[in-house]
């Protein structure tokens, strides 16, 4: 499918709302200066607009098939996947010292925004490779980060999580794969994973899987995890990929989108692993993945809203229907008045997310240059907000665009269906929405709210300052953060959880209206409050933050209504 790399956006986020040049201050990240970034988003563009893009159908009408336990993907898969290896696309923020480029998490996220747009199923193999290399580089032996980095970094080995299995979904802690130690060094792995993105492929040299699994003497629940790496392919003496391991796919899952994505069950039988991290710490180490993956599966929801957007206003540019409603228009249905105020609708959601989305990752190489805890505190409380908010950002849009399309959104043939079918996954995997809104009313406020007072005082700091110049923008704002203060508050004063877990959601969703509020405040006032993005911060501010008011009385209203009804009532 078609699809244009919105370059303009990052510029202007990076440069005038975002202020990346703090980052590339750093020591850490002197080298990301403002022509390496410049050329850097330019070539992603044009791999993915030339490369990745075509891919897109093909994934969706030629799935991924596990033939005489071989896994075959999608036509083109892999020359589009030879693309992103060797471009370094996988290896943008790994460490130099085992090939990878270093460079910011703002600047992998953008890349990562644009290939999730152009081919969402090939984009989330990569994806999964980032977040194992993270795991390693931090919690790794030596020994095991000299085999294993520099192939992955290379995207001549590709990684994989293994979390889930069939009587435990969301509660890892209830699962029964088992390592045993065989006195070597080594632990024979025995269990059955389900739902393993890009379990296996035919076009990478070796597979690795980050599995959780239980010793003998770890105790119940997550404390007592243990995380193993378990390559498809044992390395030899030279690190080369040697004799197959214990482990099969059994099965590829029928899935409602992303089908060319294969999507494994995955059996261990007795299969050689080798410790990562400490022993009973798998849960924290496995968290420096899934962390890089929240923010990531955020961002995969970004880049399908970006592709559905872009797909929808292309039809809606050329389809003729019904009389035109204004003068001088095109003749086409972008000139009424519900297409322009859906397709607005989209634009304004996702620039938005992408603000959101780019902040935290800005946050993150902050923390990571510095070491300072307010810039880790910033990123563990935007964290799930990008998940959530940018995954519920991708179904809405897409969701849109089919309605863009009308009827023809209801034929396959169009591909407006296919983005809303793929992106449907992302508010569940790498833990559910729901999961990421208790995070944030729990954990993330377990300071008290103090790293939420310090963002309202921002917000609040930048209202007041355009109060003078744009105060039908700057009040609207100023009281959205007020009004959402007091909601932190109230979360805060609560002792049941439940009370606060009965209301994450729609908090959640406050928070972030109020926080895209706060950034399209920031764009009109770059631009003067004259221009293209200050008109979307006014349909934004005016027309869509409004949406706080009602999920924040919702998200203070406790736990007691939420369970009035019986189970027998609700089921009458």
């Amino acid at each position: 499918m078609p699809y244009r790399a919105p370059l303009s956006d990052y510029r202007f986020l990076f440069e005038k709302v975002l202020g990346l040049k703090q980052v590339s201050q750093t020591d850490r990240f002197a080298e990301a200066t403002p022509d390496m970034i410049e050329a850097i988003l330019t070539e992603a563009a044009r791999m993915c607009e030339e490369v990745l893009a075509p891919l897109q159908r093909n994934g969706d009408l030629h799935p991924a098939v596990l033939e005489n336990g071989v896994v075959r993907t999608s036509p083109g898969f892999a020359d589009g996947y030879r693309a992103i290896a060797e471009g370094g696309w996988v290896s943008m923020g790994a460490d130099p010292a085992h090939g990878g480029m270093g460079l910011p998490m703002a600047l992998v996220s953008a890349v990562n925004d644009m290939m999730g747009a152009a081919c969402l199923s090939l984009q989330l193999n990569p994806l999964m490779t980032q977040g194992q290399i993270e795991a390693l580089e931090n919690h790794a032996s030596d020994a095991l980060k000299d085999i294993y980095l520099p192939k992955l970094i290379s995207g001549e080995w590709c990684g994989t999580m293994n979390l889930t299995e069939p009587q435990a979904g969301s509660d890892v802690g209830a699962l029964s794969t088992k390592a045993v130690d065989n006195g070597d060094g080594t632990y024979a792995i025995t269990g059955q994973k389900i739902y393993i993105s890009w379990g296996d492929n035919d076009f990478t040299e070796n597979v690795c899987h980050l599995v959780l699994a239980r010793l003998h003497d770890g105790g119940p629940g997550t404390k007592g995890i243990s995380l193993f790496m378990v390559p498809k392919y044992l390395p030899d003496e030279d690190g080369n990929p040697g004799r197959a391991n214990d482990l099969k796919v059994v099965s590829l899952e029928h899935k409602m989108g992303l089908h060319g994505s294969p999507t494994a069950v995955m059996q261990y039988d007795g299969a050689t692993g080798w410790l990562v991290g400490e022993k009973h710490d798998g849960m924290r180490t496995m968290f420096t993945m899934m962390n890089n993956a929240r923010l990531g599966v955020g961002i995969q929801g970004l880049g399908v809203a970006e592709g559905a957007y872009q797909h929808a206003l292309a039809y809606a540019m050329e389809r003729k229907q019904g009389r035109v409603p204004v003068e001088g228009g095109t003749g086409t249905i972008i000139d009424h008045a519900d297409v322009r105020r859906m397709l607005t609708t989209m634009k304004a959601d996702i620039f938005a997310t992408r603000a959101i989305a780019l902040a935290c990752a800005i946050a993150i190489d902050m923390k990571t240059a510095t070491g300072d805890a307010e810039w880790g505190a910033r990123a563990a409380l935007l964290t799930p907000i990008v998940k959530a908010f940018g995954t519920d950002t991708g179904i809405a849009v897409a969701e849109m665009g089919v309605q863009v399309h009308g009827g023809m959104g209801f034929i396959e043939e169009t591909g407006a269906a296919q983005y809303s079918r793929d992106v449907r996954v992302t508010a569940i995997y790498e833990g559910t929405n729901g999961i990421q809104a208790m995070d944030l009313v729990g954990r993330k406020l377990m300071d008290g709210g103090e790293a939420a007072f310090r963002l309202m005082d921002e917000i609040e700091e930048v209202a007041e300052r355009t109060r003078s110049t744009l105060p039908d923008l700057a009040e609207p704002v100023w009281e959205a953060a007020e009004t959402l203060r007091e909601t932190v508050e109230w979360m805060v004063s609560q002792e049941k959880l439940n009370d606060r877990f009965a209301g994450s959601v729609p908090f959640l969703k406050g928070f972030a209206r109020v926080l895209g509020a706060h950034f399209h405040l920031l764009a009109a006032e770059a631009e003067g409050g004259e221009g293209p993005r200050s008109n979307l911060a006014r349909f934004y501010i005016k027309r869509m933050l409004p949406e706080y008011a009602g999920a924040l009385a919702h998200a203070r209203e406790g736990a007691e209504g939420v369970y009035a009804l019986s189970d027998d009532e609700l089921a009458a």
